[in-house]
Formats: structure tokens, C-alpha cells, sequence
């Protein structure tokens, strides 16, 4: 999530996780947790690939996020334990804030954190979990990308207890940390329609949806999410108005399909955007400069990467992203881990919190944001 071009090969073998990401990534009531299916094929999807418009769900109520209860390893907890964990791909620099994240608390907590880079292949991470058994770990942190070798990869460890990372991990997933995808969306919706109903009283020509539909429940939690939080701010969006663009996490894609779009759409009101991902929303700005017309935007995205923290900060179009956190995910996984190994219970669903990322926060949030 840090360089682009990681990100282009990242989502284009998996689509976006939290994206995820991803990865990066990433409701009341909860949606159900299928985070990510198999990765999905690589390409784009026509429009008419895109989910139909259908009825939108109230958003959640405030501040009900199911965050998870868990906010740093307390020092020493986990002195003498054994934690193994799979990278899906330490190439994919949100995986890496991942592991970094993971490696920290594990040092805190006094454990044992045994690593093993799965670099997005299955067969790999298959040679992982063997090499965590015979490493003898406790438990596992398992965030490797296939969730259809997740049976063979779990009995590879001995079905130790696991915390499924971003990805179902059955049968041995006690736990699953990663987005709480329906929330995620409603933060961005709300903060773009608030911003839009500041400015103009909700006053718009078209809104663009950029989606993944390859990743199924994912890709409608996360858009029904920000069309609901969207719509509880300025009213239903009328049929003849939404436009629901099977992108497929790709800034290439977008930028072909935004601009296709916004071709039908009449110059010099507003097109509000809502995308999945920060890399779609990068295309989505990249096709309006070319057409003369990035002044018409009002984006709203997910992930709040480093590749978009510039926009965020110096770009008033660029509404708000809603935070995903990598670099805390640490910070949940390793005290819940020691916890299941300790013979506690812990929440089935760990949801990483998220938040608004706004020009008016994001300097504080993360002080290495480019200058304007």
C-alpha cells in the first residue's frame, strides 16, 4: 500500500482485500464474515458485471463499530510461548505493516513469533505450516491468500488453534481479525455526504461506485455500506443517478471506466465517488484531470493508504477514506493469541477499528503524509 506499483500487482492477484488491500482491506448487524474468497482471476469487468442497484440498509448506529477489545500486548504476557505466523506476502507493503505490527507485539508480549512468507502461493504456504509444526508453535496467525487450501494447511500444523487473518481459515480458525467491511463503508458514505451537504445541500449529477464484484460479499458489504451512510445523509440516490461500475480494484481499470462514465455524465456539477479501494479512486481522479474536470469530484474511498495520503491532505475533492490500520493489526492479533493459548475466550470476530481520514486529521493520524 506504500508504492502503487505494489499495489497494481497485488490487486490484480487477489482484488482488494481491504483493499486491502486490501489489502489493507478490512457493520451492525456484523455481515457474515467472508472476508476474502479465493483470489479471485486477474482483468476488469464491464459495467454490466457491476451488482444491481437495490435497497440500501439503514447505517449502524453510532458508535457501535465491534471493534475488538484488544489494544497492544500487555509486557511479559507472553513469555514463554510459541506463536507461528503466515504472511500472505511480505512483497504487498500492507502485508508488511502487517507483519511488522505482529513482530512488535510479540516482542512486548515476551513471545515467540515464528515467521514464514506464504509469498501469495499456496503451495508455499503449505511448506509453512509444515515448518510451523516442526517448529512445535502454539498457535497460528494464518494470513495466507487461499482460503480453498485453508483444510490442507490447517491439518499441515496440526489444526492448531488460528486467528484467520483477512481470510477464512476453516477448519482450524477459532478467530477472525481483519475489516469490519459494512462499517468501513458506512464511515466513508457518511463523511462524503456530510462534506457535500456543508457545500451544496446534497446537490449532485451522478454517483459513481467503483467495485469488485469477484470478491462477493466483501465487495457488498463494503459498497452497501457506503451507499447507506451516504443516504442517511442526503436521501435515497434516485435509480436514473447511480451508477454501480465493475472496476475490479485496479487504478488501469478505473481510469477506462471512470472515464467512459463521466463521458455520459454533463459537465460542471458534481460527481460523487465512492470506491472500494484507494487505487480505483486514484484511476477515478486520474480519468477526470485528463477530461479537464477533477473539480467535479467528491471522492470518498477505503484503505487510506500512503499512495492516497497526499490527495487526502492537499486535495479538496478528495473527501475522506476510511482507515483500515495496518500497521495495528498487531496490536489485536498477538494479546488474542496469547489469550486463546492461555484458555480464555475471545470474540469470534475481531474486527480492526476504523476511522475517518479527513485533510483536517490526517497529519495527525500519520505525521509522514507529504507536504501540499
Amino acid at each position: 500500500m506504500i508504492a502503487l506499483g505494489g499495489r497494481l500487482r497485488w490487486t490484480r492477484l487477489v482484488a482488494p482485500l481491504l483493499a486491502a488491500v486490501l489489502a489493507a482491506t478490512g457493520c451492525a448487524p456484523a455481515p457474515s464474515p467472508t472476508p476474502t474468497p479465493t483470489p479471485v482471476e486477474t482483468g476488469s469487468p464491464t459495467p454490466s458485471e457491476a451488482p444491481s442497484a437495490g435497497p440500501s440498509q439503514a447505517p449502524s448506529p453510532e458508535p457501535s463499530d465491534g471493534a475488538a477489545p484488544y489494544d497492544g500486548a500487555v509486557p511479559g504476557s507472553g513469555t514463554g510461548r510459541k506463536i507461528g505466523y503466515i504472511s500472505l506476502g511480505e512483497s504487498i507493503p500492507f502485508v508488511k505493516l502487517v507483519s511488522d505490527s505482529i513482530k512488535e507485539q510479540g516482542r512486548i508480549a515476551g513471545a515467540e513469533v515464528v515467521f514464514c512468507d506464504s509469498q501469495i502461493d499456496a503451495a508455499k504456504a503449505l511448506e509453512c505450516a509444515q515448518n510451523l509444526k516442526v517448529q512445535g508453535v502454539e498457535g497460528v496467525l494464518n494470513f495466507q491468500a487461499f482460503a480453498d487450501s485453508a483444510p490442507e494447511i490447517c491439518a499441515a500444523y496440526g489444526n492448531l488453534p488460528t486467528i484467520a487473518i483477512d481470510i477464512e481459515q476453516q477448519p482450524c480458525q477459532v478467530a477472525f481479525m481483519g475489516a469490519n467491511n459494512r462499517r468501513a463503508g458506512e464511515i466513508a458514505g457518511v463523511a462524503v455526504g456530510e462534506a457535500l451537504k456543508a457545500e451544496n445541500n446534497c446537490q449532485y449529477n451522478a454517483v459513481l461506485t467503483l467495485e469488485s464484484p469477484q470478491v462477493g460479499e466483501v465487495n457488498e458489504a463494503r459498497t452497501g455500506g457506503m451507499i447507506a451512510g451516504f443516504e442517511s445523509v442526503c436521501g435515497s440516490i434516485p435509480s436514473d443517478k447511480l451508477r454501480r461500475l465493475g472496476v475490479g480494484g485496479t487504478t488501469d481499470a478505473a481510469v477506462t471506466q471512470v472515464s467512459d462514465a463521466m463521458s455520459a455524465i454533463p459537465r460542471g456539477g458534481v460527481v460523487v465517488v465512492l470506491s472500494l479501494n484507494d487505487d480505483m479512486a486514484l484511476g477515478a481522479l486520474a480519468a477526470a484531470r485528463t477530461a479537464g474536470r477533477a473539480e467535479e469530484l467528491r471522492i470518498g474511498a477505503q484503505g487510506a493508504d500512503p499512495s492516497a495520503w497526499k490527495e487526502i491532505a492537499c486535495n479538496p475533492t478528495w473527501v475522506a477514506d476510511a482507515a483500515y490500520f495496518p500497521e495495528r493489526y498487531g496490536r489485536i492479533l498477538i494479546p488474542a493469541m496469547i489469550d486463546i493459548l492461555s484458555g480464555k475466550t475471545v470474540p469470534s470476530f475481531l474486527y480492526t477499528p476504523h476511522e475517518a481520514i479527513t485533510r483536517d486529521n490526517i497529519r495527525a493520524i500519520y505525521p509522514d503524509t507529504p507536504a501540499c
